[in-house]
């Protein structure tokens, strides 16, 4: 029997790997992986186009899409990328930001205002610091480059949010070293940053502060998820069970690879205190997939969704992915 030929969009992480090497092929699948190293043109492409059969897609989009029945994906449960946010946070030193509450009446570049990390970021500020968003304006445009931040194609907002787009041919790096944002936040930091003294992460001591709000809360922000053009599925809906277990299997393959201290596998000088720590942590899965290890985290992204104009309401997590059988 022919297996079906499938096109599948993401970035080659660690986990996903063993899929684009073939040495984890899919049931019945003949997959092509396109890698794509930048998530921003995958999303675009296949919410302007449905370029592709599956794909990396951004956790906010499909939720926003699914909520306000405008989506041509269904989804799996696999989380390519996820990153907790605390980090993302930069302050300039003479705005007067001493703490969270006092980004409100300040003015704040952000990539782009619906992006998954910075929904997560918000709710963060909202639910754990008592930042009232309402008082905040949102610059939006590319964090280091003098653009805008990819083409997306995304939904309105359910009510107004004070945003205005920067034109200005600058980055939000320069805008914030200028002064005209006072803040930025997103998938990553200003690079002056890196050269700017008064440049500075609002929460230096941000691993510290990130391993106490995930024991606390068990949410680890998700950023992207599997999604499947809904006709693809529907025709051959033993794609989403073929996929989520060849995903399982490269992600099981990719901890094995890890964890093998006897060549460090990647620059990371301190490996073998992090995999102590991710046992700690995590009993020694730091990426789970499936619904319920996730739970918190997504009960979390439906609700900050719902709080920041991006959907009506809360929807159910479950009804958000469609059944794998493993």
């Amino acid at each position: 029997m022919s297996r079906l030929k499938l096109t599948f969009a993401c970035a080659l992480y660690d986990r996903l790997q063993p899929i684009y090497t073939g040495e984890v092929k899919p049931d019945g699948i003949d997959l092509n992986f396109i890698a794509i190293d930048e998530p921003r043109p995958i999303f675009d492409r296949m919410s302007g186009g449905q370029e592709f059969d599956v794909a990396e897609y951004s956790s906010s989009e499909f939720v926003q899409r699914f909520a306000n029945k405008q989506c041509p994906f269904v989804a799996i449960p696999v989380f390519p990328s996820r990153a907790f946010r605390h980090g993302f946070i930069a302050v300039h030193r003479k705005a007067g930001i001493a703490k969270p509450k006092d980004l409100e009446g300040k003015r704040i570049g952000v990539p782009l205002y619906t992006m998954t990390a910075a929904i997560f970021i918000r709710g963060l500020l909202q639910h754990e610091y008592g930042v009232d968003l309402s008082k905040v304006h949102w610059v939006q445009g590319a964090m280091n480059t003098p653009n805008a931040h990819g083409s997306p194609t995304v939904l309105p907002l359910l009510r107004p949010v004070s945003i205005e787009d920067n034109r200005s041919n600058k980055s939000m790096s320069d805008l914030i070293e200028e002064r005209f944002v006072d803040a930025t936040l997103g998938t990553s930091l200003p690079k002056a940053i890196r050269t700017n003294p008064d440049i500075q992460r609002l929460f230096p001591d941000y691993v510290d502060l990130e391993k106490e709000y995930y024991r606390r809360t068990r949410i680890y922000p998700i950023m992207h998820l599997i999604a499947i053009r809904r006709d693809v599925y529907e025709k051959h809906p033993f794609v989403a069970t073929s996929l989520y277990d060849a995903f399982c299997k490269a992600k099981k393959i990719a901890l094995d690879h890890m964890y093998n201290l006897r060549a460090l596998r990647y620059m990371t000088p301190w490996l073998m205190r992090d995999i102590d720590e991710i046992y700690e942590v995590f009993d020694g899965d730091p990426w789970p997939y499936g619904v319920e290890p996730n739970r918190p985290t997504l009960e979390a992204l439906v609700t900050y969704l719902a709080d920041q104009a991006l959907i009506a309401k809360p929807v159910p997590v479950d009804d958000l992915f469609v059944p794998t059988y493993g």
